[in-house]
């Protein structure tokens, strides 16, 4: 009976283990979530700013009729 309650104690420890585990993983992706949003928005501020800029710079060509007109 003794082993058998030993063998019981060992895997409630590692289940307990596992539970604290997972709950650390969750809170690290959570963070990290938060990480990807924040760089994702940062991404497409820049991405927006770098077209304005590009669109301000490069000259416009000219509207001219062809020479046939």
């Amino acid at each position: 009976m003794s082993d058998e309650t030993s063998r019981i104690d060992d895997l409630e420890i590692m289940a307990a283990h596992q539970a604290k585990a997972i709950e650390e993983l969750s809170e690290e992706l959570q963070k990290a979530y938060g990480t990807i949003e924040q760089l994702r928005k940062a991404v497409k501020g820049l991405a927006e700013r770098c077209g304005a800029l590009e669109e301000a710079v490069t000259p416009r060509p000219e509207i001219t009729k062809p020479p046939h007109y």
